[in-house]
């Protein structure tokens, strides 16, 4: 499905490998990844699943909200600067292709990639144009875990 974010999800950048990732994931807990997708699979209707990702680009963990007096007394690109400057990364605000899965155990990397496939698949069957990363939250609520994989579609 389409989803349009409308503001950004704000995370502490942390050094934390996706393998390494999936046990230490706690009920309380929230991160984000970013990886590139492989241009060569990026717009290919069948990718090969071991080739589709390529690097990390980060892991997040979430960060929390600025009150809302300082966060009146702060003009967007001001705060948007604080932020880079203070090791945080975002999932921004755009239209993104969007899928999630709920579970009883922590997500591990071949669910959601064939998650992240099935959803490029789609996307392009769609005619949608889709942008070379692919983000990956995982997060507990309403005792389950869960992962949501969002696609940026580009105008």
């Amino acid at each position: 499905m389409k989803l349009r974010l409308c503001a950004p999800l704000f995370y502490t950048k942390i050094d934390i490998k996706n393998d390494d990732f999936c046990s230490k994931l706690l009920k309380n807990e929230e991160f984000l990844l970013c990886f590139e997708v492989n241009p060569l699979q990026s717009h290919n209707i069948e990718p090969n699943q071991g080739q589709f990702l390529g690097s990390l680009l980060f892991t997040g963990r979430k960060v929390e909200e600025t009150p809302p007096n300082q966060e009146e007394n702060t003009n967007l690109s001001e705060k948007n600067k604080k932020i880079e400057d203070s090791g945080t990364v975002s999932l921004p605000q755009g239209l993104y292709l969007f899928v999630q899965q709920r579970s009883e155990q922590t997500p591990n990397l071949a669910e959601w990639l064939d998650m992240a496939i099935e959803q490029q698949k789609d996307g392009l069957w769609e005619r949608n144009k889709l942008g070379n990363l692919v983000y990956v939250r995982y997060l507990y609520e309403d005792e389950a875990f869960v992962t949501q994989v969002f696609r940026p579609i580009e105008n």
